[in-house]
């Protein structure tokens, strides 16, 4: 994948004509990687991705079409594993629902192939939830932090960006239902340490970074029987069922300098 110098466009969960026709574009996910129940319609749930740059952040934006969602067209149930799912604390589950994740790996590297995220500038893993957030509370779309939550380094890391804006996501359902629009932005300074202490600047020049995306479905509880959590869908961009948030799994992101030459990518 690759993210291109374009427009900034306006995080508010709206595609709007025109604001992300510089971005690079990406497709899924029956052709993603399935942890639970694979993806068999394209009415059931799909994705359709951009991502480019301005220099100074990082931006995403999904088109995200799903066929019912959790909390808007069902009641807020709770998973068997842990009823203390919606709490806004590390107890909680931030993923639980229907939503976003991105998982960045600045540096491109990783010290053994069982690594994980660790929760700072070089790595991360952060969740951008339909029905709750840091900054809104239950109800409210919005970011959460993400793993490790088992990290009080990595939660205040998570929160203190979350707070101070250095990253902003904004996620609204569809006009008439049946899918949401989300759009996400990350500081390069402080959310991608491409070594300790420095931050992405486009005078490094073009750089990798691993790069990972996961696109969490909740339904009713019984379409998830058997699964964790009852999850109907969780689809990973790159990795094995098993092994998605090891960092060795991810694919790459390459940050250009120059911008997108014309032309279908």
């Amino acid at each position: 994948m690759e993210a291109f110098p374009g427009v900034t466009p306006s995080i508010d969960g709206v595609l709007a004509p025109g604001e992300w026709t510089d971005a690079m574009s990406f497709a899924g996910v029956t052709s993603w990687i399935s942890t639970f129940s694979p993806v068999a319609d394209p009415q059931d749930l799909a994705i359709k991705g951009y991502v480019k740059h301005d220099g100074r952040r990082l931006y995403f934006g999904f088109d995200v079409t799903d066929d019912v969602l959790y909390g808007i067209d069902t009641p807020r149930w709770l998973p068997d594993e842990n009823p203390r799912a919606h709490e806004l604390t590390r107890a909680g589950f931030p993923w639980f629902g229907d939503e976003m994740e991105i998982l960045m790996n600045a540096t491109n590297r990783w010290s053994s192939p069982e690594e994980n995220a660790a929760g700072n500038g070089q790595s991360w893993q952060m969740v951008c939830n339909l029905t709750k957030s840091r900054l809104g509370g239950i109800g409210a779309a919005g970011l959460m932090e993400g793993e490790p939550r088992s990290s009080l380094a990595a939660w205040t890391t998570y929160q203190r960006w979350i707070q101070t804006h250095a990253m902003d996501c904004a996620a609204k359902p569809k006009p008439g239902g049946k899918g949401y629009v989300l759009e996400w932005a990350i500081s390069f300074d402080p959310c991608l340490e491409v070594a300790p202490g420095q931050f992405y600047s486009p005078g490094l020049g073009d750089r990798p970074m691993g790069l990972n995306i996961a696109l969490g479905d909740l339904d009713q509880k019984e379409r998830g029987a058997g699964n964790f959590g009852n999850f109907h869908h969780e689809d990973w961009w790159t990795g094995t069922p098993q092994g998605r948030t090891r960092i060795k799994e991810w694919g790459t992101l390459w940050i250009r300098t120059a911008s997108r030459k014309p032309g279908p990518r």
